[in-house]
């Protein structure tokens, strides 16, 4: 059965049409969360590494591209529809909560928060679309949002190879390897914000919840103010 699996992943990972595949949920994945871009990038860097094709370099530079034009479809989603997007989301809803943190984190780094969100679960869609309907400089953001996305093709192409070259003959396993890899990292980054957070909560200064809440709302409130 495995042996079946393989050489039918095989048959597909290793055709050039899947590098049009990668661009294209690497561009959806920009705004269309639920499209599992990074697991496709990790399993070809599984392959490249097992049998050499495809190109790792290619790799890289086609989910970059495409996380880059994602971003910006993101990004003027943000500046068309920003406030009726806002509106539309549940007050203690997950998508609400991933927006009013990204807006937090857009006050307290500004641009960077474009690199650090994209690892952060949710975190990217909220941090475009949340610059695109604060009014974001465009020219800033192209410049954070290409670091982000080389540093996030690089990143996920990288685990996947790591993953190959461990089980060079069973690249099956080099990608649940790879996948396993990057859940692990995604954990211990949400581990050390939450620690962080709970670092913050119990100072005197931080005024409890109310702090938070403040800051929560401004995020809410500045789209609307955005046409």
């Amino acid at each position: 059965m495995n042996e079946a699996i393989l050489q039918m992943v095989e048959g597909v990972v290793t055709t050039p049409w899947v590098y049009l595949a990668l661009f294209g949920l690497a561009v959806l994945d920009g705004f269309f969360p639920i499209v599992p871009s990074e697991t496709l990038v990790i399993t070809l860097g599984v392959f490249a590494a097992s049998t050499g094709d495809p190109n790792l370099a290619v790799i890289v530079a086609v989910a970059a591209i495409g996380a880059f034009v994602g971003d910006h479809i993101s990004y003027l989603i943000g500046r068309k529809s920003g406030p009726r997007i806002f509106a539309k989301l549940k007050p203690d809803g997950r998508a609400r909560k991933a927006y009013d943190r990204v807006g937090r984190l857009l006050d307290e780094r500004g641009g960077l928060v474009l690199v650090v969100a994209r690892y952060i679960p949710g975190g990217r869609t909220a941090a475009t679309v949340t610059t695109g309907a604060t009014g974001f400089p465009r020219r800033a953001f192209a410049w954070y949002t290409a670091l982000a996305a080389v540093t996030w093709g690089v990143y996920s192409a990288g685990i996947g190879y790591l993953g190959g070259a461990a089980f060079e003959h069973e690249p099956l396993k080099g990608v649940a390897l790879g996948l396993g890899m990057a859940m692990l990292v995604t954990v211990a980054h949400e581990g050390v914000r939450w620690v962080r957070h709970c670092r913050r909560a119990r100072r005197p200064e931080a005024g409890g919840d109310g702090g938070v809440g403040q800051q929560a709302g401004s995020v809410v409130a500045v789209p609307e103010k955005v046409g």
